[in-house]
């Protein structure tokens, strides 16, 4: 199973450490990520996998976005199966 992480916010120094530290607490691998800034905004996505969680889904989203909102970011967690219905249509 694999999960799309998107984090969004003002820029500032360690959010990319913030976000792969709280997904290797879960023990979510992270397979891809590409980031940029656009003038003084953070935007990242990261393609994750889920097969070493050691929680249920829906506690390592909440938990991912708990941590975004302590850190001044929105992180939001989309599993796979979002992109694969929408694909069937």
């Amino acid at each position: 199973m694999k999960a799309v992480l998107t984090v969004t916010g003002k820029d500032k120094v360690g959010i990319i450490a913030m976000a792969s530290t709280e997904c290797a607490k879960f023990g979510a691998n992270i397979i891809d990520i590409s980031q940029t800034v656009l003038k003084e905004y953070f935007a990242m996505i990261m393609l994750v996998e889920l097969d070493g969680l050691t929680t249920d889904f829906k506690g390592f989203a909440e938990s991912m976005e708990l941590k975004g909102k302590e850190s001044g970011v929105d992180i939001r967690v989309m599993h796979e199966d979002i992109f694969n219905s929408m694909h069937k249509i």
